[in-house]
């Protein structure tokens, strides 16, 4: 019974390189004999191996763009859900503590520093606290800014309520370098909410 050869595998060609040098000493030294070559044992690649390495590489692909979907997403998730209310609930309770003129002295000292986004923060807070002293909009620290923006949108000055509100909510879920410029625009859009405040006191 002939033994079948599979002349594509590694172990066939290691095979005829052996016998070839075997061959080619014998040739040249012919009082020098060679012994056979064991033959070398069947040796393949497992095939799981390869189909393992497939689905793994797939794996951690979708792993990593689920992943970047949710970076991408998540600032436009709803806002109002249990435990976002609770995270600004925790947040809020340690900053109710300080005054409006707290606040105001918290932005001017973050404008010195040039630390603009907390700078922004901290005008948010005042307008906040403006709108709590002047019992025009309660506190409560379960708020979210959507629910600050219906609130005053019936309010004089409720385009400059909206900019720092929804400035606000772009530092709290974005990365992004705050410029001057959009200080600039927030102690603007302030510098009108209080205008409309004490003229209506």
């Amino acid at each position: 019974m002939s033994a079948e050869f599979q002349k594509e595998s590694v172990d066939w060609q290691l095979q005829q390189v052996f016998r070839r040098v075997g061959e080619w000493i014998e040739l040249r030294f012919p009082q020098f004999r060679v012994p056979d070559a064991p033959d070398a044992p069947p040796w393949q690649f497992p095939s799981w191996w390869l189909e393992a390495a497939f689905w793994t590489i797939i794996g951690l692909a979708a792993v990593w763009l689920a992943y970047q979907v949710y970076r991408w997403v998540r600032p436009w998730l709803d806002l109002n859900n249990p435990s976002y209310a609770k995270l600004l609930e925790r947040q809020k309770a340690g900053e109710q503590e300080r005054s409006l003129s707290d606040w105001i002295r918290a932005t001017q000292e973050f404008q010195r520093q040039g630390n603009y986004r907390e700078a922004c923060r901290s005008l948010y807070m005042a307008m906040l606290q403006r709108l709590n002293d002047t019992k025009l909009v309660p506190n409560e620290a379960a708020r979210t800014d959507r629910e600050y923006a219906r609130l005053v949108q019936l309010l004089p000055q409720a385009e400059a309520y909206r900019f720092l509100l929804q400035t606000h909510e772009q530092l709290q879920f974005g990365n992004a370098a705050v410029s001057v410029e959009t200080f600039n625009q927030c102690q603007q859009a302030y510098g009108e909410i209080e205008r409309a405040t004490a003229s209506s006191t």
